[in-house]
């Protein structure tokens, strides 16, 4: 072997301060086993420009991608839940709230704001998954419920960013009442003729999928989103029968016809103004 690759000296140590490791988050591995640059990966709308896997992002990153300089007004940011049931399973529904609180800086699974988007109001409700997987509890429903009576108060056209697990087990029946409390106001929406624009990204299961998810004037989807209301692996269970190919991926729901588009991550912006000055019959905005 080349000395080159032999080391000379023995028992030479290099002190920890000095040693040279290379930052975690750097590099991002996508499920095909592509390798990209974290910092490309951000500048294209964290979609990986090798096999355009678009990797799972939260509101802070939506808020940035779909309001004009990531400026915008956040409602109920302080509104938290309650444990009305004292639940407990393997731990204390307060003990896994606290620890949500802890890992994800967020207080609920979904953050409601309002801002210009191509220079025009819009209500924007963008689900976190890495809060207790986006479930939908209490806090949600109500969030969005007021988001939504944002809407009608101010003729502001709503956007519905959703990304579950599906309802909150830990708030029982407190949880799938808000299945109904959104539907209703999104019922109200549509009798004052605003526009309601839903989008499900990756995944979107559930009691989502069941109430505002499909409820849109118009349902887009990301690409390979799971879009569903069991899983795939629930569903083969249940029916013992071996599911197609691409089964309820965004491109197996579009040609099912349960959606309406679906969409890149870099033409959200675009195409979701697009469809709200058509269905408001306004000029469209470039």
């Amino acid at each position: 072997m080349s000395s080159w690759f032999k080391r000379k000296d023995k028992g030479i140590q290099t002190p920890t301060d000095k040693k040279k490791d290379v930052p975690k988050g750097l590099w991002y591995k996508t499920p095909s086993g592509k390798i990209v640059d974290t910092d490309e990966l951000k500048d294209n709308y964290y979609v990986s420009p090798e096999d355009g896997y678009h990797v799972r992002i939260g509101s802070a990153e939506y808020f940035e991608i779909l309001f004009d300089d990531n400026q915008f007004k956040e409602f109920d940011k302080d509104m938290i839940s309650k444990d009305p049931l004292n639940f407990t399973d393997t731990k204390k529904y307060t003990d896994r709230l606290k620890e949500a609180y802890a890992k994800t800086n967020l207080n609920d699974a979904v953050r409601t704001a309002v801002g210009k988007s191509l220079g025009k109001d819009l209500v924007i409700a963008a689900m976190d998954f890495a809060f207790i997987g986006g479930s939908m509890g209490s806090v949600v429903g109500e969030k969005i419920a007021r988001a939504i009576d944002y809407s009608i108060k101010n003729k502001v056209p709503f956007l519905m960013i959703s990304k579950s697990g599906g309802a909150r087990m830990q708030e029982a029946s407190f949880s799938l009442m808000q299945l109904i409390k959104t539907s209703a106001k999104l019922a109200q929406l549509s009798d004052a003729n605003i526009p309601y624009i839903s989008l499900c990204t990756d995944p979107t299961t559930g009691g989502t999928t069941a109430s505002y998810a499909m409820l849109g004037d118009i349902n887009i989807a990301e690409p390979d989103a799971l879009i569903g209301f069991a899983g795939p692996r629930v569903v083969k269970d249940t029916t013992g029968k071996d599911l197609p190919e691409g089964f309820q991926r965004s491109e197996f729901v579009l040609e099912h016809g349960f959606l309406d588009k679906i969409i890149e991550r870099k033409n959200l912006k675009k195409q979701i103004n697009l469809y709200i000055d058509l269905i408001e019959n306004l000029p469209i905005r470039k």
